[in-house]
């Protein structure tokens, strides 16, 4: 007897056997079953190959959250082709870049984007032009209608012969510096990251739940919803995030699991509705991307929410941390343990292993979860991932004494003040719980005295107002001397990327 399929197509085809009626997707208004998204994917594995997509190939997406980005997914694995979302948010030159660099045979973009593609049209090696939510011509004559194509396409009933490590998508990088790579993530990847997580956490085949986050972040796509959905769940799927819509989507669809980045929720407990929703199905809520302010999870709690800080990245599938629900109050603050299947483990400056608890070091992981490398840049795949398998995060933590691990901040965010390592997050962690701040980010700017100072830009709550000395005065009974802002910035926003990290790139740019 062979191994079992475990690629994405595989997978999805023995679910949608077991539980053909069971709804899968719900999205505006229109909710499919296992079966009828698994015909729609079908149909769309024939649009790719009648347009000469052949296993190997690369195929991108654009768009807003919407049902075909799912459908192109398991479409792409279907035929062999490889999947290449794209951030919607990105620049004509920035999805130039990454066309280019992936060599994207086919584009399949939503309609506020076709323009912005229009425009680079002739620098990348695109062949084939697909439109979502249009019709054919509509914006010109190389876009094709998708509707139109899958009303018409035939199903592919077979699925090709897939390698557990073949590449199934690549997901590029934030690129929050540098030029963005692209993580070439592979069928085993995604179906032991799940595994791990179901065996993590507490998934039922009831698990209804709602994705709010963008679904080219591997956060947004593989925290709940396909975990999810290989466990025959139900995936309500907005096409933006908005903290009363999302509120209302909860109640309504008895939502058990939410994943988000701490932006997300935190937008949620500031709208007036939110002391008033009922949450009460709400099983398991996720947050990741960045650490997580303790003041919000403790928000989140008081109305009875449990509130679980995960830890991962787009290399690593994601996930790679998870707080058990049992210890939420015990280890206030902590990404959790590894899932099942990792390794984890702390580095210092040398490269020697990290014994003691509370000693900080880089966060390294090892497991099936980690990425198979970075597209095309063997150079970064190997400074990335060392010749023993380790993958190095360039995340700073600690382990406390009983192996629950605490993500400190990026070692690149580290500001040097005097000689003293300043970790932003902890001390973003203490300016958030003062009332007159929205949000606040802590960067490093010059100084010709310490190095660099330590710089709170803070986005004010509404009618607010603030001092250096006030913030001084409020953060000094908590934090070390050489941990307070010496600089107050207040701006009107603080600039995020599309999977919700703040930038703090652009802000260092600004107050340098």
């Amino acid at each position: 007897m062979g191994a079992p399929d475990i690629s994405l197509a595989g997978w999805f085809e023995r679910r949608v056997r077991q539980t053909p009626d069971r709804p899968v997707l719900t999205f505006e208004g229109a909710t499919w079953s296992y079966a009828d998204f698994h015909d729609r994917c079908a149909r769309v594995a024939d649009v790719l190959r009648s347009g000469g997509v052949q296993q190997g190939d690369r195929v991108a997406y654009v768009a807003f959250n919407h049902h075909t980005f799912l459908e192109c997914m398991f479409a792409c694995a279907r035929i062999g082709a490889i999947f290449v979302p794209l951030n919607f948010r990105l620049t004509g030159p920035e999805l130039a870049f990454m066309l280019d660099d992936a060599g994207v045979s086919t584009m399949i973009a939503g309609p506020d984007h076709r323009p912005i593609l229009d425009a680079v049209r002739a620098e990348v090696p695109v062949q084939r032009w697909i439109g979502v939510e249009g019709t054919a011509g509509a914006d010109g004559a190389i876009w094709e209608a998708y509707d139109e194509l899958v009303a018409a396409a035939s199903t592919v009933d077979e699925i090709a012969t897939i390698d557990p490590d073949d590449t199934a998508l690549i997901m590029y990088t934030s690129g929050t510096t540098g030029r963005p790579k692209g993580a070439m993530l592979t069928h085993a990847n995604i179906w032991w990251c799940n595994t791990g997580t179901m065996m993590t956490g507490e998934y039922t085949d009831a698990e209804v739940t709602l994705v709010m986050a963008p679904l080219f972040h591997i956060g947004g796509l593989n925290v709940t919803t396909l975990v999810v959905m290989q466990r025959g769940g139900h995936v309500i799927l907005h096409r933006h995030f908005d903290p009363e819509a999302a509120l209302e989507a909860i109640e309504a669809h008895r939502v058990t699991s939410v994943f988000g980045v701490p932006a997300m929720f935190l937008f949620m407990s500031q709208a007036p509705e939110f002391d008033t929703a009922d949450l009460t199905s709400i099983n398991i809520t996720i947050c990741g991307g960045a650490p997580v302010p303790e003041p919000l999870q403790k928000r989140y709690r008081g109305v009875g929410v449990p509130f679980q800080q995960g830890y991962g990245l787009t290399e690593t599938s994601p996930s790679l941390t998870v707080l058990a629900k049992e210890f939420g109050e015990q280890k206030l603050g902590s990404a959790g343990q590894p899932v099942f299947f990792m390794d984890m483990k702390l580095v210092d400056e040398e490269g020697a292993t990290v014994t003691e608890p509370f000693v900080k070091g880089e966060i390294c992981a090892k497991g099936p979860n980690i990425m198979k490398g970075y597209w095309n840049r063997p150079e970064a795949t190997a400074d990335a991932i060392d010749p023993n398998g380790w993958f190095h995060t360039g995340d700073a933590g600690y382990v406390d004494e009983d192996g629950f691990y605490f993500v400190v901040d990026r070692v690149k965010d580290m500001v040097i003040s005097g000689g003293e390592n300043v970790y932003p997050a902890e001390v973003e962690e203490i300016l958030l719980a003062h009332p007159a701040i929205g949000e606040v980010a802590v960067i490093g700017t010059p100084s010709e005295r310490w190095g660099e100072s330590v710089t709170a830009v803070v986005d004010l709550v509404p009618n607010a107002t603030l001092t250096l000395e006030e913030l001084r005065d409020f953060a000094g009974g908590s934090l070390a001397r050489y941990k307070l802002p010496t600089r107050l910035e207040i701006v009107d926003e603080i600039p995020h990327n599309a999977s919700g990290k703040m930038l703090k790139r652009e802000l260092r740019s600004q107050f340098e």
